[in-house]
C-alpha cells in the first residue's frame, strides 16, 4: 500500500502539498502550530482536518507494519507463494490481514488438531477432493485410519476427525470469511432481549430487532451498555440459508458424489461452530468501533462548543454552590478569578434559615460589587433559584444570575490542582469557586477538569479510554491555543495545553513567574526549564504577554513574522502605539486595495501568513470567543409548573445527541427537542443546526410534571 497515495485520495489533497505536512509531522511539530503557523504547507487545512490526518496516518503505518509481520511469519514457516503475497498487498483492514494470518497462526488445541495428531489429514485431503467417484469407498478408505493406539476406533471416528480438519480449513479461509462476513452485515439483523421482568431505561430493546446496516449508532452503544449491565441479551441474527448457499457454492459441493454428505456436514459445522460465532464478535465489535467513533465525534463537536463559550468579562461573581444538609456554599470571585470572600448559608431544607441567608448574601454583594450570580445546576438548585431570585427583587442594583453547569466541578474540587490552588479550603468551598469561574471564563476554568467528566457526550463511559482521551485531548488542546492564553495569569492546568508544552513545563513556568515576576517579552520563556529553541518555536504565538513593550507579544503574530509584521506597519506609516491603541481597524482594506498577492510578494511571504498578520494588527488581543452568542443572564425564575404548551421560551443549548438536544429554558430540567422538531427541512443528525451554548427560540410542546419530561419544539 502507498500511504501517501491512500492519503491524498481520501482527504483530496495534491500528492506535494500531503508530503510536506506529513514531513512537518513527522518532525514533531505539533497540530495547532502546523495548522496556525504553517498555512502555506498545508494549503490552510484546519486542526480538525490536521488531526483526522495525523490519525489515519498513525493507522496506516501501523496496518502495514502489522501486514510486513504477517508476510515475515508466513515466510519463515515456508509458506509464503505469490498468491498470498498479493492477498497480503490488497488487504485494505486490520481484519482482512488477520483473516490472511488465519491458517498460518499457531493454534491452542482444537478439534481438528486434535485429528491431524491422529494422522486424519490424508482422509481429509481425499474427502476434499469429491472425486466423481472412488474405489476403494469412502468408508474402505477410513477403515485404514482406524488406530486404537492413536484414538481412532471406528471407521466414524476416522470420518468425524476428517471433517473436524476440513471444517477447520473452510473456517480459515480468508475470501469465504470476507463473503459471509458482507453476507451478514447487509442482510443480517441485531436483535435484544431482556434478562429481567423489571422496567428500566432499556425497556424498548426488551424485544427489538432491526437490520444490522440501519441500526443506528446511539442504538448500537445503548444495547452493548443494556448487555453490560445483565439486563439485556443481544445477538447477530441471519437466515443460514442465504449463508449456507453461498458456502456451498464456493466450497464446490457437489451434490452428486460420494463425498458430498461428508463435505456438506463439514461445511454446516464450519459455519454454525466457528465461523459465524467468529464472525459475529467481529461485526458487534466493528459497530461498536464505528459507533464509539461517532460518539467521540459528537462529544468533540459539544466539548469545544462548551470551551468556546464567550467569557463573561469585567464582572464581579457570586458562585453558588446549592445543597441542603450542608448548606450552600458560596464564593466571591473578582473580575480576574481571585477568591475575595466565603460564606455558607442553609435557605434550602432541613434548615430553611431564609432571612439569616438573605442578609448574608446581601452584604456580600454589597461589599464586593458582585454584579452576577452563578448558581450550579446540581443537588437543590432549584430551591436555590427560588431563592436568589426572591433575593434579587430586595437589591437596590442590578444583579443578575444564570445558571451553570456543575458537571465535573467535584472533580476539579477533589483533585490535586483543586487542592494545589485552595489548600485551605474544603471540596463544596472549591466548587463554588469554579462554578463562578466557569461564567467568567469556561475555558480556563473547565481545562481544569478530565474532559469526560463535563458531561456533554452520550455513552463516552463506554468508549475505549485511550481512544476518548486523546480525542477530547485534541479538542482542549485546538481550543486552548485558538484563544491563546496569559502568560502571566494562566494556571499550569491551562498552560499544558499550549502546543509545545506539557505539564513539567508547564509548572515550571508558572513556578519561574512566582519566583522571578511576571514575563516582560515572550522571549524570556526561553529562560524557564526544560523550554528550548522547539518547545519555544511551537508554543510562543499561543502565549500572549500583555505588559510586553513589544506590541506584536500580546498577539497571535508568532516571533518568526515579526519582522514581516513591522514592515507591513511602516509600509502604510502606522506605529506600534496604533497598533497598541486599535488604530488599524482600515490596515485589511488598504491591503486588498493593493492586492494580497502583490503585497505579500513585496514582503516575501504567504499570502495566508499576510492575511492572519493583518487580522491579528486590526485587533491585537482580541477574543475569538466574543463573537459567540453571551450566555442568558436571568432575573426571575419559573417552575415546571408555570410551563403550558403553546409557550414560547429562549433556552441554550446544553448537549447535542444524535437523537435531539437538551435546552436549558431556566426551570431546572431540560427539556428534549427531538431531532424531527428541529427544523423544517430533513436532518441527519442534530449537530447540522444546532451546537452546544447556542441560544435558541423554542415551543413548549407538552409537559410531564411527574416523570419531569419536557418536549420542545423550534419549528415555531
Amino acid at each position: 500500500m502507498d500511504i501517501l497515495q491512500t492519503l491524498s485520495e481520501e482527504f483530496s489533497i495534491p500528492m506535494k502539498r500531503l508530503e510536506d505536512t506529513v514531513a512537518l509531522i513527522d518532525e514533531g511539530n505539533t497540530i495547532p502550530f502546523i495548522a496556525r503557523y504553517r498555512k502555506e504547507v498545508t494549503g490552510s487545512l484546519d486542526d480538525t482536518v490536521l488531526r483526522g490526518l495525523f490519525d489515519r496516518l498513525t493507522y496506516l503505518r501501523s496496518l502495514e507494519e502489522r501486514r510486513e509481520k504477517v508476510r515475515e511469519t508466513i515466510a519463515e514457516q515456508g509458506k509464503l507463494t505469490d498468491e498470498i503475497s498479493e492477498a497480503l498487498d490488497n488487504a485494505v483492514t486490520l481484519t482482512e490481514i488477520e483473516d490472511i494470518y488465519r491458517p498460518f497462526k499457531q493454534k491452542r488445541k482444537t478439534r481438528a488438531s486434535v485429528a491431524r495428531e491422529k494422522g486424519l489429514a490424508p482422509l481429509a485431503e481425499l474427502i476434499a477432493e469429491q472425486r466423481e467417484s472412488y474405489e476403494p469407498s469412502l468408508l474402505e478408505s477410513a477403515e485404514a485410519f482406524i488406530d486404537e493406539e492413536k484414538g481412532v476406533v471406528t471407521v466414524e471416528e476416522a470420518l468425524a476427525g476428517a471433517m473436524d480438519i476440513i471444517a477447520e480449513d473452510i473456517s480459515d479461509n480468508a475470501e469465504y470469511r470476507k463473503e459471509i462476513r458482507a453476507i451478514t452485515f447487509n442482510f443480517g439483523f441485531i436483535s435484544s432481549s431482556a434478562s429481567t421482568e423489571e422496567s428500566t431505561v432499556y425497556d424498548m430493546y426488551y424485544d427489538y430487532r432491526e437490520p444490522i446496516r440501519k441500526t443506528p449508532s446511539h442504538r448500537i452503544l445503548a444495547m452493548n451498555r443494556g448487555e453490560k449491565e445483565d439486563i439485556l441479551k443481544v445477538k447477530i441474527e441471519i437466515a443460514k440459508d442465504a449463508v449456507l448457499n453461498y458456502l456451498f457454492k464456493a466450497a464446490d459441493i457437489n451434490m452428486f458424489t460420494e463425498a458430498t454428505t461428508y463435505m456438506a456436514k463439514a461445511a454446516i459445522d464450519s459455519y454454525e461452530r466457528l465461523i459465524a460465532p467468529s464472525i459475529e464478535r467481529e461485526i458487534r465489535s466493528d459497530l461498536f468501533d464505528e459507533a464509539s467513533e461517532g460518539a467521540i465525534k459528537l462529544f468533540s463537536e459539544n466539548l469545544k462548543n462548551l470551551l468556546m463559550q464567550p467569557p463573561v468579562k469585567g464582572k464581579t461573581a457570586l458562585g453558588f454552590d446549592p445543597g441542603y444538609r450542608t448548606g450552600c456554599k458560596l464564593a466571591v470571585v473578582d473580575k480576574t478569578g481571585k477568591v475575595l470572600d466565603t460564606a455558607v448559608i442553609y435557605p434550602t431544607k432541613p434548615q430553611e434559615r431564609i432571612e439569616e441567608s438573605k442578609r448574608v448574601v446581601k452584604r456580600l454583594v454589597e461589599k464586593h460589587g458582585v454584579e452576577i450570580i452563578a448558581i450550579g445546576n446540581g443537588t437543590a438548585s432549584k430551591e436555590s433559584e427560588i431563592f436568589i431570585a426572591g433575593l434579587l427583587r430586595e437589591l437596590p442594583g442590578k444583579v443578575q444570575y444564570a445558571m451553570v453547569s456543575e458537571a465535573g466541578a467535584s472533580v476539579y474540587s477533589a483533585s490535586e490542582a483543586g487542592a494545589e490552588e485552595f489548600p485551605d479550603f474544603d471540596v463544596t468551598e472549591r466548587s463554588a469557586v469554579s462554578i463562578a469561574r466557569r461564567l467568567q471564563n469556561p475555558l480556563a476554568e473547565l481545562v481544569k477538569i478530565d474532559p469526560k467528566a463535563i458531561g456533554v457526550g452520550q455513552y463516552q463511559h463506554d468508549m475505549k479510554p485511550a481512544r476518548l482521551d486523546a480525542a477530547l485531548g485534541g479538542v482542549v488542546e485546538d481550543c486552548v491555543n485558538s484563544v491563546g492564553v496569559d502568560i502571566n495569569t494562566a494556571s499550569y492546568s491551562l498552560l499544558s495545553y499550549i502546543a509545545g508544552i506539557n505539564m513539567t513545563t508547564a509548572k515550571n513556568i508558572v513556578k519561574y513567574r512566582e519566583e522571578n515576576g511576571e514575563f516582560t517579552k515572550r522571549s524570556q520563556i526561553l529562560k524557564v526549564p526544560k523550554i528550548g529553541a522547539k518547545a519555544y518555536q511551537q508554543c510562543a504565538g499561543f502565549l500572549r504577554v500583555a505588559s510586553s513593550s513589544e506590541i506584536l507579544d500580546n498577539t497571535g503574530v508568532h516571533p518568526e513574522s515579526y519582522e514581516i509584521a513591522k514592515k507591513l506597519i511602516a509600509r502604510y506609516n502606522y506605529t506600534s502605539d496604533d497598533v497598541k491603541q486599535s488604530r488599524l481597524s482600515e490596515l485589511g482594506n488598504k491591503v486588498r486595495g493593493e492586492g494580497i498577492a502583490k503585497v505579500a510578494g513585496e514582503l516575501e511571504c504567504g499570502e495566508p501568513t499576510l492575511l492572519d498578520i493583518v487580522g491579528e494588527l486590526e485587533k491585537p488581543g482580541r477574543d475569538v470567543r466574543d463573537s459567540l452568542p453571551q450566555p442568558i443572564l436571568r432575573e426571575d425564575v419559573m417552575g415546571l409548573e408555570d410551563l403550558t404548551p403553546g409557550m414560547l421560551m429562549t433556552g441554550t443549548v446544553r448537549n447535542v445527541i444524535d437523537f435531539g438536544a437538551f435546552v436549558d429554558i431556566g426551570v431546572h430540567q431540560d427539556g428534549l427537542v427531538h431531532i424531527s422538531e428541529i427544523s423544517n427541512k430533513f436532518i441527519k443528525h442534530p449537530s447540522q443546526v444546532l451546537s452546544v451554548g447556542d441560544n435558541v427560540q423554542v415551543k413548549v410542546l407538552s409537559v410531564d410534571t411527574k416523570k419531569g419530561r419536557i418536549s420542545l419544539t423550534m419549528k415555531i
